[in-house]
């Protein structure tokens, strides 16, 4: 990572996360007078910090949160606490330094938004030599992915969403004293088809405010109802482990970081803002909702692994007592959560197929953009009801995707946006992205490999099942030795050139 020859014989101007004052300059020359992005730009509906904060706690607080206590149960309940809110940094940091590398670019290209490819694209066009080759292809990978993954992530809410309600109509409709008969789940999903177009048709984040609020306030109610019941069967600590072993922990790690990352919607939600500025800042909008959704996490994780020791689900609600009335509470509560997260989730698909394709449809343009988002619903719905269980595909897809677009896209960004500007002192800018690169590789690795041993539970024999996990284990393994000694190859070489 080191900067042309001619660089590394002066004195490199001290790195800071603020705007250089000399970028803001040279766009002032261009025109002979100063600009402003920020004044300048124009959103028909801009959100308030309330309602992007709103959006922020939705879009971090999904379903991922109630797989902690299994999280928690791989690390231990000491180092749980610890290792989640060193994710959470490393998760923020990343949204955050993608959010700031925004900013300058605005001044150096003289834009007052820019999406998360745009951004990318901006950042490798304007920066090295080197790097200039990579500004297209990068465009189209962030696209991609990000489109696959929460398309992919729409047809998932569906089914979670028909699961939950499927628990509660079902065990009223089984008549007493025989074993509980659920509903198909496809016949619920489909009732959800029209529920779902609805929902897609409200126009702007400015009015999916209301809904993520909505969300909001299910889901805390929900959770608020699951700590009572947590609370309540804490016996002791006597079999609890404080320290997992070591090899349980990428279990942790994967399930922690794929919960918590949601790079997808931080570049909407701040080209959406009223105030973009107020997005980042150590009291800003981001900073505020990751702090209390790490505290939440945290909570949720220690709790239901306290409660549950060696006994916790995948999703925290299915060790609730499905009799009792304020569990079947729960359920209704997070399924009608879920339902309303469906909003977010599915804007970030629109606004990557709309900004594709609003150039060819100029004459009727609220049409087709209607349109659109109800082929769009139609399509996710549909491949939830032929392939009821795809979640284990869609993690997977979100396990190289998310470690992609969450973690190492936002360091690169970073890296060739300052590339001329400096690294700060001892460059240390250089090696913390060397080592958030070694942790997005792991999560790769890890997310990757949970995510085929999920699909192996879910469709392989009990018997192959084994023998490939214990396959996928090593390579999961060795792929981790391979990425410690790179790490340790590029630190010295960028010490080196440095």
């Amino acid at each position: 990572m080191s900067g042309p020859s001619g660089q590394s014989r002066r004195s490199v101007t001290e790195y800071k996360v603020q705007v250089a004052s000399r970028d803001v300059e040279t766009a002032a020359q261009r025109d002979g007078k100063s600009f402003d992005p920020f004044t300048e730009r124009k959103v028909s509906n801009p959100t308030t910090d309330c309602d992007t904060l709103t959006h922020l706690l939705k879009a971090s607080l999904g379903t991922g949160i109630l797989a902690m206590p299994v999280a928690f149960q791989s690390a231990g309940l000491l180092v749980g606490v610890f290792a989640t809110i060193l994710v959470a940094f490393v998760c923020t940091h990343c949204a955050y330094i993608l959010v700031k590398c925004a900013h300058v670019l605005y001044y150096k290209t003289r834009k007052t938004q820019m999406g998360f490819a745009d951004v990318a694209e901006t950042a490798f066009a304007s920066g090295p030599k080197w790097a200039r080759p990579f500004a297209g292809p990068s465009r189209y990978l962030i696209q991609i992915s990000l489109f696959i993954t929460y398309y992919g992530t729409c047809s998932v809410y569906a089914v979670i969403v028909a699961a939950n309600f499927n628990k509660v109509i079902s065990y009223y409709m089984t008549p007493t004293g025989e074993p509980l008969v659920e509903i198909n789940p496809r016949i619920i999903i489909a009732i959800l088809l029209l529920p779902l177009i609805l929902l897609s048709w409200i126009p702007d984040l400015k009015y999916l405010a209301p809904v993520s609020m909505a969300a909001n306030v299910f889901m805390g109610t929900g959770l608020g109802i699951t700590f009572y019941y947590l609370v309540k069967s804490i016996e002791n600590f006597d079999n609890v482990s404080y320290i997992a072993p070591i090899s349980e922990f990428p279990n942790f790690f994967s399930i922690t970081i794929f919960a918590m990352e949601a790079i997808g919607v931080v570049m909407p939600l701040e080209n959406s803002m009223k105030t973009p500025q107020h997005f980042v800042g150590i009291c800003g909008v981001l900073n505020k909702g990751m702090s209390g959704v790490t505290m939440i996490y945290i909570l949720l994780g220690f709790l239901g692994y306290a409660a549950f020791p060696g006994k916790a689900e995948g999703s925290i609600t299915l060790n609730l007592p499905t009799e009792e009335i304020p569990a079947q509470i729960v359920q209704i509560l997070i399924g009608l959560a879920v339902y309303c997260t469906f909003g977010l989730q599915f804007y970030v698909c629109l606004d990557i197929a709309w900004q594709g394709l609003k150039d060819r449809f100029q004459k009727k343009p609220n049409l087709a953009n209607y349109v659109l988002r109800t082929v769009l619903v139609t399509g996710s719905v549909l491949i939830a009801i032929a392939v009821p269980t795809i979640a284990p595909f869609i993690g997977l897809i979100g396990a190289f995707c998310f470690s992609i677009l969450g973690l190492l896209i936002p360091v690169f960004v970073e890296t060739v946006t300052y590339w001329d500007i400096g690294f700060g002192r001892f460059h240390w800018v250089a090696m913390k992205n060397v080592i958030i690169c070694v942790i997005g590789l792991m999560a790769l690795v890890f997310g990757s490999s949970n995510a085929v041993k999920d699909i192996l539970k879910e469709y392989a024999p009990k018997d192959a099942e084994d023998a490939i996990s214990r396959n996928v284990t090593n390579i999961a393994v060795n792929a981790t030795a391979a990425v410690v000694n790179a790490t340790v190859g590029a630190l010295n070489t960028t010490v080196g050139n440095f």
